[in-house]
């Protein structure tokens, strides 16, 4: 099989998958006959192929994947006018301590915000597939401890917690987490995004009991660099 053939191939697996396609899967494609430079030396001619149309090859934590180009995202709103849901500065914030000092405790959580974190915050990003209890810390009731997972590293289109831009406080990593892109995995839907989640509705906030201390968030004055891992 020849390059053209090849890149055709795996241009069609591409398109045709619901999901980001590994270099695993890949390799399965052609038998193995293609190594992983290879694919990855297909994947970059691609990436340049489709350079100027509406849609681009980009790796994200799970695979590669075509999704649209952000700057397209107004035309395709407008035959998907759903917008994405709204979330409140408590469950941004919280959701940026898990992302920027993972793993973490809820106590951490709440030694960070200087408030109670409530039940309700968590179990909204366990079930949107943003992060997960990946051990227990052992100390006195062995808290939980919660890290993001590959779908939100997925969402936010990036392939690795590398990719998140360093910021000194929890407000700004929060307001960070909102301005990046979120593809949804059906990528012929519009990119969708977080730039609206940090609006705060106030029936929100009563509704999950949460004091919100958006006026006395701690500032972390030198944040880790965010670890290059992710969980299954």
């Amino acid at each position: 099989m020849n390059t053209a053939q090849a890149k055709r191939v795996l241009e069609t697996a591409l398109l045709c998958s619901t999901q980001p396609v590994t270099v695993r899967d890949m390799r399965v494609l052609f038998d193995d006959a293609l190594g992983t430079d290879t694919l990855k030396t297909l994947l970059e001619e691609l990436q340049l192929d489709w350079a100027e149309r509406g849609l681009e090859l980009v790796s994200v934590a799970t695979g590669w994947r075509f999704q649209s180009r952000p700057e397209l995202r107004s035309y395709l709103d407008k035959l998907n006018p759903e917008k994405p849901p709204k979330y409140t500065r408590a469950v941004m914030e919280t959701l940026a301590i898990i992302a920027y000092r993972q793993p973490v405790t809820r106590g951490d959580m709440e030694d960070i915000r200087g408030v109670t974190i409530n039940t309700q915050i968590l179990k909204q990003l366990e079930d949107r597939g943003w992060v997960e209890v990946i051990g227990h810390r052992e100390s006195v009731g062995r808290p939980g401890l919660y890290a993001t997972t590959r779908h939100f590293l997925d969402d936010l289109g990036i392939a690795s917690l590398d990719q998140l831009p360093l910021m000194p406080s929890v407000d700004s990593q929060a307001a960070a987490l909102a301005s990046l892109n979120t593809p949804e995995a059906d990528t012929s839907q519009a990119t969708l995004s977080l730039e609206d989640a940090l609006e705060e509705t106030e029936a929100a906030a009563g509704a999950a009991a949460e004091p919100e201390a958006s006026d006395s968030v701690p500032t972390i004055s030198s944040p880790e660099q965010p670890e290059g891992h992710s969980h299954e």
